[in-house]
């Protein structure tokens, strides 16, 4: 490995080993998100998806494919399916938080309105099964639609667990499951299975994604009160401003006191937040030293990630996945 590859970030020397599938996504993506009768669908579609994203899931189901012996031409199909499910619940979560920056640009919401943000969003999802049908494969198809549904589910799920106090650890894993680890497992399993991987494998793939989405999604918790503007891309403090009973909030509140338990009351659930609330919460989580167990269990889930990954083949793709898992918690070890 040269200096130069030894620098890259690992999502980069995936992208880079890809190049040619990734390509082949891209094209399939741009052809797909055309509408001759609405162009707005486009217009909205090319906002998100040039916004320079990294393309994780697509390269997962392509990595997948390519490390499981995979020769046909149906994980390019399956790539443009999941990142275009994966933008139409990015337009549709934009429109339900109010969001108003992401990826560090305005959010299309802001930029058309919220009709056009949940109406394309609408379209993709129509689109990613059209995609999802050509391979002609009833347990890829299975794996997606299942996907779709555990993601919708855990959306739901998060209005309602969001601001209750009594929501716990388990809750939180089915709404992060749903929101962030349902995608990567999908994109991971359903590579190996068009690939005619052994049960074994897809397993094992199935399980490194759905650990890699766990820590990728504490992480991004973590961050969201240690990070940068720069580095997540929104604005640090933005999960409490939106009340959102993250897993730092519920290590925290767990071990509250009766003080310390109305304060969480009155800015998550009662959502009363005042100048220096966010300071307040912020020494809570250092107080129970909230910040530091919930970067504790990002690092369980990656290494999770890492020990399935044994069960796959020696290959130059397995080092990748499992460099991309270190990568991934890199940013709170």
């Amino acid at each position: 490995m040269g200096k130069m590859e030894a620098r890259q970030a690992p999502h980069d020397r995936l992208g880079s080993y890809l190049s040619a599938d990734m390509d082949a996504v891209n094209a399939l993506i741009r052809e797909r998100m055309a509408s001759e009768h609405a162009p707005r669908i486009p217009e909205v579609t090319a906002h998100l998806i040039e916004a320079g994203g990294k393309r994780l899931r697509p390269m997962l189901v392509l990595a997948a494919a390519r490390l499981c012996g995979y020769g046909g031409p149906y994980h390019v199909h399956l790539a443009a399916t999941v990142e275009f499910i994966h933008t139409a619940t990015l337009l549709h979560d934009d429109v339900v938080d109010e969001s108003r920056q992401r990826r560090g640009r305005p959010t299309a919401n802001l930029l058309w309105d919220n009709k056009s943000s949940v109406l394309v969003g609408d379209y993709l999802f129509a689109r990613s099964f059209q995609l999802m049908v050509e391979p002609g494969n009833m347990r890829v198809l299975d794996i997606l639609a299942n996907a779709s549904a555990t993601i919708a589910e855990g959306e739901v799920l998060q209005l309602t667990a969001a601001q209750d106090l009594r929501t716990d650890e388990g809750i939180y894993l089915k709404v992060v499951r749903g929101k962030t680890a349902a995608l990567f497992s999908a994109a991971t399993e359903a590579g190996a299975v068009i690939a005619g991987a052994s049960a074994a494998e897809v397993e094992a793939l199935r399980t490194y994604g759905d650990a890699l989405g766990i820590a990728f999604q504490i992480v991004d918790d973590v961050l969201d009160y240690g990070g940068t503007s720069a580095v997540i891309g929104k604005n640090v403090g933005d999960d409490f401003r939106e009340r959102k009973l993250t897993l730092p909030v519920i290590k925290a509140v767990a071990a509250a006191d009766a003080a310390e338990r109305a304060f969480w009351v009155r800015v998550i659930e009662k959502g009363q937040q005042a100048e220096g609330d966010l300071e307040q919460a912020m020494a809570l989580l250092a107080r129970h030293g909230a910040l530091e167990a919930t970067r504790a269990e990002a690092l369980f889930w990656a290494a999770k990630a890492k020990t399935a990954l044994m069960a796959l083949p020696g290959h130059e793709l397995r080092e990748m996945l499992a460099d991309l898992a270190d990568y991934v918690v890199a940013r709170v070890a």
